[in-house]
Formats: structure tokens, C-alpha cells, sequence
């Protein structure tokens, strides 16, 4: 009853005055002006950007600083109430939905994906374009220029993409070499691969044309170039579609023989249709091959020097050719790119009708279609139809009108006017967002029949398209960049410290997390279950790190953990922990800041310049555990001001080392993991932690929010936004927080769905 009075009490912004100047303006007035902010020179009507810092700081119960006089609950809720109506009845009056370029380039993600949806073939376009700079968190940020370098990069891009899709004649066979992580260990079966088979890869090659092609296996050597492992014989086996093709047997040279010999033979030269096959390769598992706990502690094998393996490895997979090529054959690119079979001009132009209309995504006219036919025209002076074809697919590919989203202002529109974006804008917006791919046939029609911004007819394409097995891009190109996955495979702890570690480990923590999140996402789950999940996903080897028992092979499912478990959530998993870690050690620091940045949406500022790194234990001459070094490290003033709310919080993951493994002490020393947020709300344990989130989660949600909508507009959300993210979180919290509910409030918002004019 105090709390609705209270609200009431505030609902006027004039009524709200006194409490800030009771609670703020001692530090926040014209004399002092702490943090350059006065209370008194900030118009809650007028000036919304100033507004919104101050909302920000009391939503997260950040100001007034802990030990200084604050507000109770109620008065801080029923402030932040009014403080918001305010700043929102004047978005309302002057709606301002921001802009996005209006040549925005497609990034690398976006490039293969389209290809994928354009072509139906799968080409790692990693070695042939540049990595996208991250901004704001995301990658699809950034990428308005081309520059004459990077022109020239896709030039590159699309004659070798559109010769694959064509199934063009290749004048001399070449070849391809897939080289495993030099940290994978072999020892054990990989999912992806035959039961009773070990070690090994599994890769997904495109053949150009049907024809003979070469394989060539080559195995993991030592700093002598002698095979690791190799003390009796082996079999390995290549396979293709998941059937063998032929069966080699390795043996260890005899005294005197050449060891660069010994695997020489593992090629083989077999007839192969056109299209995309599955190649993978193996060796015929060992029953007495299983590894003895008490004689070989460590579950990783792929360094001699400190763990080497025991078994021979594959360290490469070359596939050759083609040699006596039959044809282009029947692929799927195939068909979709020749829609006729008429082989004239006219079918040229239907042709590239079809495809530009999906490239460009939007109806073509005769302009769109003069580069693919000028192109056409030319290289058919002097080849056949599927070159003249080939070299119009080219053009298309190259197209500004590919490349670059682009949102053009309606004529005549005043400056600065905020206005709706076509249906061929808005599909375009919507499945680069949930596909990070050009929109379908049924979207683009949706658009082009102008029913797009139905709201019922919005609503079912999100549903729809949120089921389809492309909205995994939410998981692989949103999330992984939020919750840092990609950082994982730069990520290389210490060897000497952590021995264990290897590339399998490193693969399963991704996985892992991966897997959880698509779960969420599939099951249309509370976002808040990120953080409660009493389930996660193992295999053997991840569950043995983590010291969950009963849990064999390499498949991974779903366990239900027990109550009192050491996992469970996005907090403890060693993802988060590992990406959060340095190379020999822990750090507070960086996971403290983790949560401020990505879970409750206060980011530390950056650090000054010239901040002298943490001294180890050997500079400081006696052993001191993590919170004292810190605590030597806070004196400085430089350092205390973002350290004091970054260290309380990561203080709390201590017990998890640097590669998220469980421990009670430190070098001998025990772990205080006492810990406190910027509310002053202080905590014991992880599990502490989460349930202090949890007990405000318009904090996650709005943090999820804000970084679903920067992904969303491939822009940073600014003060003019956060109207937006308060009405989608509202709105999502009455249908407790499901994931369906932010990704329906972001397409239906008004910053996705509007623009401002230049």
C-alpha cells in the first residue's frame, strides 16, 4: 500500500525534485558538479540524454554510493517511475527512432549466409574476406566502406563462388588441405564420426564437378618428423557420406626405414558427383587401445613434451583435383540457378531475373538486369550458354545493390523526420536480424505485396522464420558475440598450469553454452532461465572436467544437475570463466566487469592510460592471494574509483580457476569469495550472486534488450532508444520474460520499424 501511494505521491515529476535533491544534489550541484552532471541544470523534459545517465545509475541502485544516505526500495522505484514517464511522454510528443546508414555492407556472417540462401552451397568465405571490426559488441556495425582492397577481395570472392555454383570447366586440377588444431587430442571417439572409430575429422567439402578426385591423409609428426604415437599398427579409414572408401593400415618403420614414409600410401583417387558431400576420416578404434587412469592422469595427448600422444593422430586432409572431369553434374546450386533450359537470351534474362530479385531483395526492372546481361553478352561472343551465365552471376555478386543494405530517405521528407521503412525494407531488417541472411520467397512476397507491416501478418513471419533452423544465427552470431564465445578459440591458457587443457575442452565449452542458450531459444523459455537453469549439456570429457560423474562418450545430451551443484546457468559455465581468465590465472576484474557490461547494463568506464598491470606473487615477493593483490592494486587512486565495483563482483567466481574448475584454495591459501553489487547488496557465492540478479530482472532484461536491439539496428542503442527498450521489457516481463516476447518487442518497436530522415 506504501509503495502504490508513493508512486502516485511521484507520478508528477516536480513531486519527484525533492528526493533528488535530497539524495543527489549534494554531490551533483553547480559548485561541486561531480561527474560533470548538476542536478539542477538538467531538464527531465527537454534534455532526455542527460535523463537517461541519471535513470541508468538509480535502475541499477548505483547512486547514491553505498555508505552514503539512500532511499529506501520503495522511494527508489517510485523515483526511477517518474523519472521514465517523463522522459517517455516526451519521446512520445517527438518520436525520434534514429538512423541507420543508408549503405550499410554485408558482413563476412552475412556474406556466407546469403550465398547459402542465394546459391544453396556452403562456402567458408574465412580465407577469402577480411574479419568485420566489432563495434558496440557486434560486428555488423561497422561495415559501411568498401575500399579498392577489399573491392578486389570480393571480386575474388565471387569468381571463385560463381565457378562453384556453375560447376565451370577447371583448366588444371588443384586442391585444398584441411588442417586440424595442433591441441587436439585423438585419443577418443568424435561425435560427428562413425561408432568405434577414434580421432579423426569430419568436413563438409563442395565438389565442382563429377569427376575423380584425390585424398590424401597426412598424421600428426614430432619436431623430428617422426609420426607421435605410432608404436604398432593402426587402421584408418576415409569415408564419404558416411560410407567407407577404403581402409589403410599404418605401421611403425622397421630399423633403417625412412619415417617421412610411413604415410605416404594414405591417398586414394575415387569418383566423386558434383555437389556438397561429407568427407571425414578415422582410425578403427583399439579395445586395447583404452587408456589407464592411474598411468595417464591427463585426458589430453597432442604435445610431446608434456603430455605426447599415445596413439598416432591425423593432422591433415587434402582433397585433390578434379582429374578427368564428366560434367558439371546435377547439384543443388545447380538447380537453383537454371530455372530454364532454353539457352537464349531470353532464358539469360529470366535467369537473372531470379536471381537478382533474391540478391537485391526487392522486384528487379530492366536497369537491375543491363550489368548481368552486359557481362553475359561479352563472354558469349566467344563460350557456351553456362559461361556467359556464369560471368553475368558474377555481376550480381559484385552489385553495390548485394553487398550494401541500402535504406534510401522517401523524396520531399523534412529534415530530420522520423518515418516508416518500406516492406521490402522492413523483411530485409527482419531476416538479417533472426537469419543474418537475405530474406526468403515467402517474406520477400509478404514485403511485396506491401502486408508486411500487418502487425498479425508481421507477427506470424517472425514465428515462422524463428522456428526455421536458420534462426540458429540468433545463437551463433548474436549470442556468441554478447556472451564472448568467439573469443574461446584465441583463448590459450598456460600450458605448464593447466595440463589438461586442449582443444577438445575448448570445443566443449563452446558447445556447451551454445547448446543452452539454443535451448532456450527452441523451447521459448524466460530469458532468466540463462541464469537459473537447474540443466546444461555434457559429454564425457566436459563432465569429467567439471567433475559430474556418469557421464560417458562423446555425444552431448542434456543432465539435470543436482540441487547442490557446483553448475548450472551461464555463471557457471567454462565458457564464461575461461574467455574471463588470463593465460596463467584468474581475474576478478575482468569477470566483475563481464556482469556490469553484459548483465546488468552499467559498463565501468574505460581505464586511463599508463595503469600498471597487477604485480605477480615473484614482484611482490610473498604470497598473497588474488583479493590482497588487489587490494594493493586498488590503492591506487587511478585504479580504486572502477576497481571498487568490478572487484566485488568478480571476487565471487574465485573458486572456478582459470579454465572453470572447482577449487577451495589458492596456492595453499583459502578463497574469500565475499562479494557485493553496486546497490550494496553483498553475497557469499555464485549462487548468491544469481539470486541478487534475480531479484530485480527488469536489470537482465533490459541489458538483453538493449544488446538484442544494438544486434537488431547494427547500430549502438542511444538515449533516444531507451523509451523503446523500457516498453519492450515491460511488455516482456508480462509473459515472464520469454524470448519470443524481445525478439516480437524488437521488430514491432519503433526504432526498428522507423528511421529518421538526414
Amino acid at each position: 500500500m506504501r509503495l502504490r501511494l508513493l508512486a502516485l505521491f511521484l507520478t508528477s515529476l516536480a513531486n519527484a525534485e525533492p528526493i533528488l535533491d535530497r539524495y543527489c544534489a549534494g554531490c551533483h550541484n553547480e559548485k561541486l558538479k561531480t561527474a560533470g552532471l548538476s542536478i539542477a541544470a538538467v531538464d527531465f523534459h527537454q534534455d532526455s540524454a542527460a535523463a537517461e545517465k541519471i535513470i541508468r545509475r538509480l535502475r541499477a541502485r548505483q547512486m547514491p554510493p553505498p555508505g552514503l544516505p539512500r532511499p529506501d526500495e520503495a522511494t527508489y522505484q517510485s523515483l526511477v517511475t517518474a523519472l521514465e514517464a517523463s522522459v517517455d511522454k516526451a519521446a512520445l510528443a517527438n518520436p525520434n527512432p534514429g538512423r541507420t546508414d543508408t549503405f550499410r555492407r554485408l558482413n563476412r556472417n552475412e556474406y556466407q549466409n546469403a550465398i547459402r540462401d542465394l546459391l544453396a552451397i556452403d562456402v567458408d568465405v574465412t580465407p577469402l574476406l577480411p574479419a568485420d571490426e566489432a563495434s558496440h559488441g557486434f560486428d555488423n556495425i561497422t561495415v559501411g566502406d568498401l575500399s579498392p582492397t577489399l573491392l578486389e577481395r570480393y571480386l575474388n570472392a565471387a569468381r571463385k563462388i560463381s565457378r562453384l555454383a556453375i560447376g565451370a570447366p577447371i583448366k588444371a586440377p588443384n586442391g585444398d588441405t584441411f588442417t586440424l588444431p595442433p591441441d587436439l587430442t585423438q585419443e577418443d571417439h568424435f561425435d560427428a564420426l562413425p561408432l568405434g572409430t577414434r580421432g579423426g575429422t569430419s568436413l563438409r567439402y563442395t565438389f565442382p564437378l563429377d569427376a575423380d578426385y584425390e585424398i590424401v591423409l597426412r598424421l600428426a609428426r614430432d619436431r623430428n618428423e617422426h609420426v607421435e604415437g605410432l608404436t604398432e599398427a593402426h587402421e584408418v579409414e576415409i569415408l564419404i557420406d558416411g560410407e567407407r572408401v577404403q581402409r589403410f593400415t599404418v605401421k611403425p618403420p622397421k630399423s633403417g626405414e625412412d619415417h617421412h614414409a610411413v604415410d605416404l600410401h594414405l591417398k586414394l583417387r575415387t569418383a566423386v558427383k558434383a555437389g556438397p558431400h561429407q568427407i571425414a576420416a578415422a582410425f578403427v578404434k583399439k579395445p586395447t587401445a583404452l587408456l589407464e587412469t592411474e598411468r595417464q592422469p591427463y585426458p589430453a595427448h597432442f604435445n610431446m613434451d608434456r603430455h605426447p600422444r599415445v596413439q598416432p593422430a591425423v593432422y591433415s586432409v587434402s582433397v585433390n583435383g578434379p582429374y578427368e572431369a564428366r560434367g558439371p553434374g546435377d547439384t543443388p546450386s545447380r538447380r537453383k540457378i537454371f530455372v530454364c533450359t532454353t539457352q537464349d537470351n531470353k532464358c539469360a534474362e529470366r535467369i537473372f531475373s531470379n536471381l537478382a530479385r533474391r540478391a537485391y531483395r526487392r522486384p528487379v526492372d530492366a536497369s537491375d538486369l543491363r550489368a548481368p546481361m552486359k557481362f553475359y553478352t561479352a563472354a558469349r561472343a566467344t563460350a557456351p550458354f553456362e559461361e556467359g551465365i556464369e560471368m553475368g552471376l558474377r555481376a550480381i555478386l559484385v552489385s553495390p545493390e548485394f553487398l550494401f543494405r541500402v535504406e534510401r530517405d522517401p523524396d520531399k521528407l523534412a529534415a530530420g523526420a522520423a518515418y516508416r521503412v518500406s516492406d521490402l525494407e522492413l523483411a530485409s531488417r527482419l531476416s538479417f536480424f533472426l537469419w543474418s541472411s537475405i530474406p526468403d520467397e515467402e517474406l520477400l512476397a509478404a514485403a511485396e505485396s506491401k502486408t508486411l507491416h500487418n502487425a498479425a501478418v508481421l507477427d506470424k513471419q517472425v514465428r515462422r522464420m524463428m522456428r526455421d533452423p536458420r534462426s540458429r544465427a540468433l545463437v551463433n552470431h548474436f549470442a556468441s558475440q554478447w556472451l564472448y564465445l568467439r573469443n574461446i578459440s584465441s583463448t590459450l591458457p598456460d600450458m605448464r598450469l593447466f595440463a589438461d587443457f586442449d582443444d577438445n575442452l575448448r570445443q566443449s565449452f563452446r558447445k556447451e553454452t551454445e547448446l543452452f542458450v539454443e535451448s532456450i531459444l527452441r523451447d521459448d523459455r524466460s530469458i532468466l532461465d540463462l541464469l537459473r537453469a537447474d540443466y546444461t549439456f555434457l559429454n564425457e570429457r566436459l563432465a569429467k572436467h567439471y567433475g559430474i560423474p556418469n557421464i560417458y562418450g562423446s555425444r552431448f545430451r542434456r543432465v539435470q544437475l543436482d540441487a547442490d551443484s557446483k553448475r548450472g546457468g551461464l555463471l557457471r559455465q567454462g565458457s564464461l570463466l575461461l574467455v574471463t581468465s588470463y593465460p596463467t590465472r584468474t581475474s576478478p576484474v575482468i569477470r566483475g566487469k563481464w556482469v556490469l557490461d553484459n548483465l546488468l547494463g552499467i559498463p565501468p568506464p574505460p581505464p586511463p592510460p599508463n595503469i600498471p598491470a597487477l604485480k605477480d606473487k615473484a614482484a611482490i615477493g610473498k604470497n598473497l592471494s588474488m583479493r590482497e593483490r588487489l587490494a594493493e592494486h586498488r590503492a591506487n587512486p587511478a585504479c580504486a574509483g572502477c576497481h571498487q565495483l568490478m572487484d566485488p563482483i568478480g571476487f565471487v567466481f574465485e573458486n572456478y580457476d582459470a579454465v572453470g574448475r572447482w577449487r577451495e584454495r589458492e596456492d595453499s591459501l583459502p578463497i574469500d569469495t565475499a562479494g557485493a553489487l553496486p546497490d550494496g547488496t553483498k553475497f557469499q557465492s555464485v549462487a548468491d550472486l544469481q539470486k541478487a540478479l534475480l531479484q530485480r530482472p527488469e536489470l537482465l532484461a533490459s541489458t538483453f534488450t538493449e544488446k538484442l536491439l544494438t544486434f537488431a539496428l547494427g547500430r549502438g542503442v542511444e538515449f533516444y532508444d531507451e523509451p523503446a527498450v523500457r516498453a519492450i521489457t515491460r511488455k516482456a516481463s508480462t509473459d515472464d520474460y520469454r524470448f519470443s516476447s524481445f525478439i516480437l518487442g524488437v521488430v514491432s518497436s519503433q526504432p526498428f520499424q522507423m528511421r529518421r530522415s538526414k
